[in-house]
């Protein structure tokens, strides 16, 4: 009926507007979108729906039976990172805010707080919010747990009740560590579960919701600790030297007591379980390595693990009949892209997220039961078919010949011939894009555009030869990779090479400076978004955020430079606000002033050496912003200040 639906509309648009049908508002694009997020209670009764409309978040519980909503909360202009259910009478949400921070030596930081909603009584109750020598800030999103038949919050906190440490001057601080607190969601009182451990990084809790695994990393010795709770203590099971590369604890293996721990032998992205008894170490587990993994939500055992095969988002379930379950899913909804949101206990009711290529994002709820399914909403309601370009794949070689991908957006109603294009590399740079909508570069396309989205090297998700690809090519090969997908394009006749612009957030603005300094000739302008600037600066930043483990956080970032300090010359020749005086093209630097993952203070470096050098340049600054784009309307403020700059610099008319 969706399809039917969608087509419907498509056609009786087309009737109405003629071939002259104008683009849609660019806030149809930027608007957060109108459903943030969707999780379905234990039992399948419940569906809890996060919206959004005017900046205002509300979080809408309905009665799956009655079809109507039956309670509720509102969030106000709360940022709303998760969604989860306790039971059918607990909802726990976990929001964020940007806010000063406990050390003084930062300025600020983003807090991420959880919050109870009993349905039964109608209560807000703060997680963590008792404490005692503890903030009410939590690492993550809790896991929930059945303690007595009742369900209980287990949450990963900070805790001051450590043991003091000596400074200069004779003075003492007392320091803080990561604790695991199990919280009675009835009157949300917690308890406190870990030892003094320090150098504690994280937690795991058997299905009993007692602790089972703790991590530990000691960035100066560069060494990781696995320990396991016997016999009412901590007693180490497994040690590895690392220096960047830690293992990762990643919940209970296919067993339900066993732990699975990514990257415990040489290979760094592989999955085995460790027995919490005697140590031993699996074999390699069946199937992908990479990917997001699939525990049962009842027994919390592994079952799956979710990874992209090629361009197609892919399920690998270690159980045949799971498997064959998921197929008839996938084969349900062909085209479109099925991502597995949320289930009930007993996996009969799932909440999906699909992305269709012609009717975008949207949420649907399967029932297994009754082999049915229900529409649940779009994201981008404001949006139709015809407001939607198609996204195909692309593949060309390097200038060196590393095989290289990624996706390419034309715009609708344009023969993909001699097209302007926008070079829009992804952030990270250990991330990747991938097939489907994209509200940014769908917004770029509809002004008529080519957007070109390249998973240059050192790009994750590739396998680990591409990643390590990337080591040592910050603003070289990572950055010809996407002037060699220019190239590629204009030798395809696809795009105009003298027309061409790159814009990008976080790396991506950083690939957008580079492009402006350190690869001239392929750009006409360029849009930096939140993107570092001045490297050594922005690496040593970082690194005093984050105490001792400073040091590990600076060994990241120096090898991907491929120097081994930061006062090595090297790094000032990857800075484009040290290259300022080889601009030759108009820049735009946009950052928001609550940005805790690169400081705003990059972004005005390179404008201050702009200035200086006298070259062309705007600076927008977005109030209140995050490095996320979390706000709505500093999105779309983003969004039409990036549409006035390339439509004055690189027309698509």
């Amino acid at each position: 009926m969706r399809g039917v639906f969608y087509l419907a509309l498509a056609l009786a648009a087309s009737f109405a507007a003629g071939p002259a049908r104008a683009a849609a508002p660019l806030a149809a694009y930027g608007a957060l979108p109108t459903i943030e997020q969707i999780a379905i209670s234990p039992s399948g009764r419940l569906l809890a729906i996060a919206m959004v409309r005017n900046e205002q978040r509300t979080i809408v519980v309905e009665d799956l039976a009655l079809k109507k909503p039956v309670n509720g909360v509102r969030l106000g202009e709360a940022k709303l990172r998760g969604l989860e259910w306790a039971g059918d009478n607990h909802l726990i949400f976990l929001t964020s805010f940007t806010g000063g921070a406990v050390d003084f030596a930062i300025d600020k930081t983003e807090w991420f707080m959880a919050t109870d909603f009993n349905l039964a009584t109608h209560r807000l109750g703060p997680l963590l919010g008792d404490a005692n020598l503890a903030l009410n800030a939590i690492e993550d999103m809790p896991v929930v747990r059945l303690v007595g038949g009742k369900p209980y919050a287990l949450a990963e906190g900070v805790y001051f009740g450590g043991p003091s440490r000596e400074m200069a001057g004779n003075l003492r601080i007392t320091t803080s560590e990561l604790a695991l607190y199990r919280i009675d969601l009835d009157d949300d009182r917690s308890t406190r579960l870990s030892s003094d451990e320090a150098h504690a990084r994280g937690y795991i809790v058997d299905s009993d919701g007692q602790p089972l695994a703790e991590s530990l990393y000691d960035a100066i010795t560069k060494e990781w600790t696995l320990k396991v709770w016997r016999d009412h203590q901590w007693r180490t099971i497994a040690t590895k030297t690392a220096a960047i590369d830690t293992p990762a604890l990643l919940g209970l293996g296919r067993d339900g007591r066993s732990i699975v721990v990514r990257g415990l032998r040489d290979k760094v992205n592989e999955l085995r379980e460790v027995s919490p008894d005697e140590g031993a170490v699996s074999d390699p587990l069946p199937g992908p390595q990479t990917g997001s993994l699939l525990h049962d939500p009842a027994t919390h055992r592994l079952i799956g693990i979710a990874t992209f095969d090629g361009n197609v988002l892919d399920y690998h379930f270690y159980n045949d009949a799971d498997a064959a379950r998921w197929a008839g899913i996938a084969a349900a909804f062909p085209g479109q892209r099925p991502e597995l949101v949320s289930t009930s206990d007993d996996r009969q009711k799932l909440v999906l997220h699909l992305d269709s290529p012609t009717e975008g994002p949207g949420y649907a709820l399967v029932d297994l039961a009754t082999h049915s399914s229900q529409w649940l909403g779009a994201e981008y309601p404001g949006l139709s078919p015809a407001d939607i370009s198609p996204v195909e794949p692309i593949q060309f070689k390097a200038a060196d010949g590393l095989e290289l991908s990624g996706y390419l957006t034309l715009p609708n109603g344009r023969a993909a011939k001699d097209l302007p294009l926008v070079v829009f590399p992804h952030g990270g740079p250990a991330a990747r894009d991938e097939p489907g909508f994209d509200w940014w570069a769908q917004a770029m396309a509809s002004r008529g555009y080519a957007v070109l989205q390249v998973n240059y090297r050192g790009s994750a998700g590739l396998g680990r030869a591409f990643l390590e690809a990337g080591f040592g090519q910050w603003g070289r090969k990572m950055q010809t990779d996407l002037s060699d997908g220019v190239r590629y394009l204009a030798a395809q006749g696809t795009i105009d090479p003298k027309r061409v612009c790159i814009v990008g957030a976080s790396y991506g603005g950083y690939a957008a400076l580079a492009g402006a300094t350190l690869d001239p000739g392929v750009y006409r302008c360029a849009v930096d978004v939140s993107g570092p600037s001045e490297i050594a600066k922005f690496i040593a930043w970082g690194a005093a955020r984050n105490g001792d483990e400073g040091v590990a956080s600076q060994r990241y970032w120096l090898r991907y430079m491929g120097v081994s300090a930061l006062n090595d010359p090297r790094l000032a020749a990857v800075s484009p606000a040290d290259l300022a005086d080889k601009v030759t093209i108009p820049i735009l630097i946009i950052h928001g002033k609550d940005d805790t993952v690169v400081p705003f203070a990059q972004s005005q470096l390179m404008a201050d050496a702009l200035a200086r050098a006298g070259k062309p340049y705007q600076l927008v600054v977005l109030n209140h912003e995050d490095h996320w784009l979390s706000r709505g309307d500093t999105r779309l403020q983003m969004l039409q200040a990036t549409m006035d700059f390339l439509q004055k610099n690189n027309p698509a008319d």
